[in-house]
């Protein structure tokens, strides 16, 4: 199938559920997947955003801006994740306990206002990486649109950019939790750090960004065609008083550059 192809095949398969909760992180693809269901079946669609610690405040107001622009109907959980069993331990499947509580707190929403069918924007690339999510999903039932249309990320892009969407060229976005290396405890206040430490690197003008917080050590990625701007003294000394401030005793850079779910490549 051709890109308007897979796009035809999306709008079709969201008109065969007559209405959909959809789960709305704000990202590119929750935003994609959302504005597409809302077009097709208007205020049958119900988009769910988890407010927590693992979530950045930036991007709650980000997906709370982007739904009343459009007049989306929004509903905002609470979804405390350090509290549920096993989850601050960060074992390899994390994201399937995350996505667990998700999943139920959004199906009882759905419920609630008479929605029978959840939807996630998980796309076709994502098939090609460690996903424990995915089993989460399937367990409840969700709908996962883009990846049955087999959209790709760069697919989703080209098609927010002709729909006027302002995520079209977002960076790509994970929650914080997946910072971590797997098995080094997760806490609140680091959360708090690595969210700090992000938020300045963004402020001083980088587009892709992780901090992976190794105890002591923060280790930086951004993209490779950034990488040179640490080549100035200066800036290095300011990133790296700025890190210690947040917390970190020690700062690195990644020489490969960012690149997404750079922790799974130990497993």
């Amino acid at each position: 199938m051709d890109l308007y192809e897979k796009y035809d095949l999306l709008k079709e398969n969201l008109r065969k559920l007559e209405g959909v909760a959809v789960a709305f992180s704000g990202g590119v693809d929750s935003t994609f997947l959302l504005k597409t269901a809302f077009d097709v079946l208007g205020k049958n669609v119900l988009a769910v955003t988890a407010r927590s610690s693992t979530y950045p405040e930036r991007e709650f107001r980000e997906a709370k801006e982007f739904t009343e622009k459009y007049g989306i109907s929004h509903e905002i959980i609470i979804s405390e994740e350090l509290e549920v069993e096993g989850f601050s331990d960060n074992p390899v499947n994390r994201c399937y306990l995350c996505k667990n509580e998700l999943f139920d707190k959004i199906g009882d929403i759905a419920y609630k206002h008479g929605i029978l069918h959840v939807a996630e924007g998980s796309n076709h690339d994502d098939l090609s990486d460690y996903r424990p999510g995915l089993q989460a999903i399937s367990e409840h039932n969700v709908i996962s649109p883009l990846r049955m249309a087999e959209l790709t990320k760069e697919e989703i892009r080209i098609l927010s950019k002709e729909l006027g969407l302002p995520t079209w060229n977002k960076q790509s976005f994970a929650c914080l939790s997946s910072r971590f290396p797997y098995g080094q405890k997760i806490t609140k206040e680091k959360l708090e750090m690595v969210d700090k430490a992000e938020q300045l690197l963004l402020d001083e003008g980088f587009r892709q960004v992780r901090v992976r917080h190794h105890g002591d050590i923060a280790r930086i990625e951004v993209s490779q065609n950034e990488l040179q701007r640490f080549f100035d003294l200066n800036f290095i000394n300011h990133i790296n008083e700025s890190f210690k401030k947040i917390g970190f005793a020690y700062t690195a850079l990644d020489l490969k550059g960012y690149r997404t779910g750079s922790m799974n490549e130990t497993l």
